[in-house]
Formats: structure tokens, sequence, C-alpha cells
């Protein structure tokens, strides 16, 4: 029996609108006006096809039962690809099901529509809003992240990473941790991998930088977290470790902090209220500080306090980081550090410890200006996504939500 010349044309239509080359072509469209449903039969109209391992020319075997693809709304139409998808018999690799052109296997949904849903999922702020957009459940939603980080992996490149970034991110609640490699060059976090030992570290970096990238590593940025250094070091044994500024100025923060709470303790009492909401007068840079602020602040500091002793230390430490000979600075932390343990306060002492120990590291720095200012920067990017997700209790797609936001991945079809 011929097809009508209507039904003919309509099919052409719709295989010429799905960008189907033979022998796929559309062999019924079906609509239903009160449901706004439009439904694509396609068939492959050949009796040989090549096999998906080794591309030889093979007889059709059979035909998988008919499977359902959901497309992009034609017309305003919720449109559905139906076929039967062909099996191959070869000589050489069995029976196999031919890979169809539209849609990527294992996936319910046409390359288009996946294309079209990345794009949405990537401008709203929450998955419950492309859910609504897309109307789809959370599952499809989360399921298409998932092909296209696996798509954007399989695409991206390594060959020009030159300085690598580890740091941990808060997975849940309590002592659960993520750890994070990124490349400080683009500012992309490469790979993600739970816990922070020195086995997931090393698996971390292995897994972002392949081994024929490996050796164009010029240096890693981190704190001093001794598993973070470990790993690296094995992976990468000729690149050294930059300890960044950022983690320093934390360091030192901190320890006047616990100066300054010591003394206002101390002052309270003996009723004297001199510090009392002055805890962010030495936390923040001065140059951010009010009119106000910065009356009060040299006020404080005129009156000669331990906590005003730390921050002058601490602001000293600020001009290591201009050095670019590695002899200067090292003169410049001896005479720092004598000035850090002779000043009588312990916090302070404890930091400049520390920093002696790691004294490499720091001066590393004068060759490498690395910092993890990039990290950090994406750590509040991947904050913002556990806010709007209300957080994460299955590992991967914390790992997925990650990679997908702040990858920087090429992931559409």
């Amino acid at each position: 029996m011929n097809t009508p010349p209507q039904s003919a044309a309509l099919a052409a239509h719709y295989s010429l609108a799905l960008g189907l080359t033979e022998p796929w072509k559309v062999s019924s469209v079906h609509l239903e006006i009160a449901t706004k449903k439009l439904d694509i039969e396609i068939l492959y109209d050949d009796r040989h096809a090549p096999c998906p391992e080794c591309g030889a020319s093979c007889a059709i075997h059979n035909l998988r039962d008919s499977r359902s693809w959901h497309h992009l709304d034609m017309m305003q139409f919720t449109t559905t690809i139906h076929a039967e998808i062909p099996r191959t018999s070869c000589t050489t690799h069995g029976v196999k099901s031919i890979p169809v052109p539209w849609a990527d296997a294992h996936s319910r949904f046409t390359l288009l529509f996946e294309h079209f849903a990345i794009e949405v999922i990537q401008a709203t702020a929450s998955i419950s809003q492309a859910q609504s957009l897309l109307r789809l459940a959370w599952d499809a939603i989360q399921r298409i992240k998932e092909r296209a980080v696996e798509r954007g992996l399989a695409r991206r490149t390594t060959e020009d990473i030159v300085y690598v970034g580890i740091d941990e991110k808060s997975f849940l609640k309590g002592h659960h941790y993520a750890s994070l490699a990124t490349d400080l060059g683009r500012g992309r976090v490469l790979e993600v991998v739970e816990h922070r030992t020195i086995e997931a570290a090393t698996v971390l970096l292995k897994k972002a930088i392949p081994e024929a990238s490996r050796t164009q590593v010029l240096a890693g940025a981190m704190d001093m977290w001794e598993p973070f250094m470990k790993s690296f070091h094995s992976v990468f044994p000729a690149a050294p470790i930059v300890h960044d500024r950022y983690h320093i100025s934390s360091y030192l923060g901190k320890a006047v902090d616990v100066v300054r709470r010591k003394e206002h303790r101390a002052f309270m009492n003996d009723g004297n209220e001199l510090l009392v909401g002055a805890k962010y007068l030495f936390l923040k840079n001065t140059e951010h500080h009010t009119k106000e602020e910065r009356a009060r602040f040299r006020a404080l500091m005129r009156d000669e306090l331990k906590v005003g002793r730390a921050w002058s230390l601490k602001e000293a430490f600020r001009h290591f980081w201009e050095y670019t000979y590695v002899g200067a600075a090292r003169k410049f932390f001896a005479c720092w550090y004598f000035r850090a343990t002779h000043s009588r306060l312990k916090p302070m002492i404890e930091v400049a410890k520390m920093l002696k120990r790691h004294l490499d590291g720091l001066l590393a720095y004068c060759r490498h200006k690395i910092s993890n200012a990039v990290t950090e920067g994406l750590n509040s990017k991947i904050q913002a996504i556990k806010a709007n997700a209300r957080g994460f209790r299955n590992f991967q797609h914390y790992r997925v939500a990650i990679l997908f936001s702040c990858g920087k991945l090429t992931m559409l079809p």
C-alpha cells in the first residue's frame, strides 16, 4: 500500500526537521490535538548496517522492541520519538544494537532536547526552577547533568595546566570533607573526591591530571594539611608546593583574634570595656575602615595593647609576599620570626613556628606567584550550589553539581 501524498510530505518534513539522513527516515506522524501530543515514528530503511564495534557492513539480525525519546516541543506539542532499533549480526563481535543519530546511548532524551535542557539548567538558580521549565522530574534532570559532565570530561584537555590548587570543602555536617583539584590558570575545578586523606588526595590528583600531562605542572598551591602535601609530592615529585598567602593571612588573623579575646576577657574582669565591639577593627583591612572605625582603631593602637602588637606583626608579614628573590625573602622572614617569637604573645609565637616549619613552601612563592584565591572563589560558588540544592546527601550528586557549574566543561551535545 502506497503512502498518501500528504502523509509522505509530512514525514519528509519531520525527517528534515530532525536532521535525519538515509537510511533513517520518519515513517509516520501522529498528532493528538486534545492532549497536545506529537508522536513521531522513525524506521531504519535498509537490510544492512555497520557493526558498532568494527564498522563492517553486516546484515540486520532483528529489531529491538520500540524505544521512546523525549524531544523538544514542536508547535507547543509535547513531542516523543519512537523507533525499533536494528541489531547487526557481526561475525567478529556478534549481535549488537546500532547507535541512533538523534540520542546518546542509554538516554531517554534526544540530543537537541539535552542541548536545550543543559542551557536551561545553567541559566536557572535551582533544580526546582529547571524542573518547572522543562517539565521533568528531579531524577531526569540529574541524569542529564551526569551525561553532560561525562561528555565534558571526555572532551577536556589538560596539556596546558601548569599550576594546580588543592583545597577541601565541607560536604556533610560534622567532619565529612571533599577534596577539590583546580586549574589555577583557567579558574576551573578539575576533579572532586570524597574525604581528604592521603589516599583520597592522591586519587584526586591522578584523576585531575593524566600522567602524560604531569611533567608540565610547575607548582601546586595549598595550605599546610599534611595529606595534601604528601600526595602532591608523590604525584608531582619535581614540582614545589606553594603555601599561598590566603591561608597564611587566615592563620595570622586567627592568632590576632585569640590575643584580642584573651585581652578582652582580662579587661572585662576588671570592668574595663575598652575592647567591646573591637573585633572587626583588627580583622578588617584598615583601608576598609569607615571614618569612625579609623579614629577608634588609631586610639586603640596608641594604648599599646597586646592585640595591637599582634596586629602589627600580622601586617608586617604582608611585605613578605612582595619579594621576588629567595635570599631577600629568607632574610625578611628571619627578622620577622625573631620579632614574633620574642613578642611574648603565645598565639603569634605558635603561628611563627608553624610558618618556619613550612618555610620552603613560603619561599616558593617568590618564584611562583600563585595562591588558592581562585579555589576560594570557587568555594563560594560551591557554597551557593549547596544552598540552592538545600544540601547534598549523595556525594556523586555533589561532585556532578560542582563539575557542571565550576568545571568550565564543553558539555553540549
